[in-house]
């Protein structure tokens, strides 16, 4: 299944992220680290451009502070903010109501319409999670992890 994945990267030159696929990266989870690392390569060489919302970072650092874990936290902060080809989408009025629209057509959480409109809003061509109640999204090609592995 890598091996499709490999040939939706080729067609892109943008993606969204959701919050998973960074705690995945940064964990080196096993059943989904190839993928990863071919992606986030691809990301730090510049054949594509990544970009995910200040969410994402509320997300993944909730957890190592909380377990006071500080060297987690800032693999975190320093893969969301000094990567190179990386854009961290600030909330603002127009995500907001952009938001609001998708939240209500397709019934879904707050932080998850947020995800998708950073990534709509910056032309994204696909959004990577692996979050299966994203499916019913059609602004955005959905990209899940499992499907790929």
């Amino acid at each position: 299944m890598a091996l499709k994945f490999n040939e939706i990267l080729k067609k892109i030159q943008s993606i969204a992220i959701d919050t998973a696929p960074f705690i995945y990266y940064i964990e080196e989870h096993k059943k989904y680290i190839t993928i990863l690392n071919t992606i986030f390569k691809s990301i730090s060489k510049g054949d594509i451009i990544a970009c995910t919302s200040l969410i994402t970072l509320i997300e993944v650092l909730a957890k190592p502070i909380e377990t006071h874990n500080s060297q987690l936290a800032s693999k975190y902060e320093d893969l969301l903010i000094n990567s190179d080809n990386l854009i961290v989408v600030e909330i603002d009025r127009v995500i907001a109501l952009q938001s609001a629209m998708l939240r209500a057509k397709y019934h879904i959480k707050t932080p998850d319409a947020i995800q998708l409109t950073a990534g709509i809003n910056n032309g994204a061509q696909a959004f990577l999670t692996n979050d299966t109640n994203f499916r019913k999204v059609k602004e955005i090609e959905i990209l899940i992890l499992d499907d790929f592995t």
